[in-house]
């Protein structure tokens, strides 16, 4: 896929996401929360609290799901916000050097001015390699056109 121009730069703002991803686990959340309730609710010789504790079961399971759906990278005309599994993180467009997805990279890194790189979980080859890495190319476009950074190579 050839690199983008400053024309083709996606209009701001812009969310990446692990698309694919995304969906099966909220999916998986939603028939896991299903089984496992059911499940215990239809089991005969439980009593109350081991249904209640079915249903806590279920919803820890989901919750965990869901979880690991929650990754994103948030682009608009201030800079980037890196939401991980738990921790979220707002980056001005300077403080961002480079944006990184190497072969074998389970997601893309972000190098940051302070010397330090942030994984960016929204971005992530896993079922959909091609648009991971077309993600990551935009991602590193708007930072080359957005930051004072000098321009990188491109990520592979």
């Amino acid at each position: 896929m050839p690199d983008t121009t400053p024309d083709d730069l996606p209009a701001l703002p812009v969310t990446f996401r692990p698309g694919r991803t995304r969906a099966v686990l909220i999916v998986l959340a939603a028939v896991t929360f299903v089984t496992v309730t059911v499940l215990g609710m239809v089991l005969a010789g439980l009593g109350p609290g081991e249904r209640l504790s079915f249903v806590l079961t279920a919803l820890l399971l989901a919750g965990v799901l869901l979880l690991l759906a929650r990754p994103r990278v948030a682009a608009d005309e201030t800079g980037v916000t890196v939401v991980n599994l738990t921790t979220t993180r707002r980056l001005a467009w300077p403080e961002i050097l480079r944006v990184n997805l190497r072969q074998g990279d389970p997601w893309v890194f972000l190098d940051l001015s302070d010397g330090t790189s942030l994984p960016a979980l929204g971005i992530q080859p896993g079922i959909a390699k091609q648009r991971a890495l077309a993600d990551a190319r935009a991602l590193r476009d708007l930072v080359e056109a957005r930051s004072d950074a000098l321009p990188e190579a491109p990520c592979d």
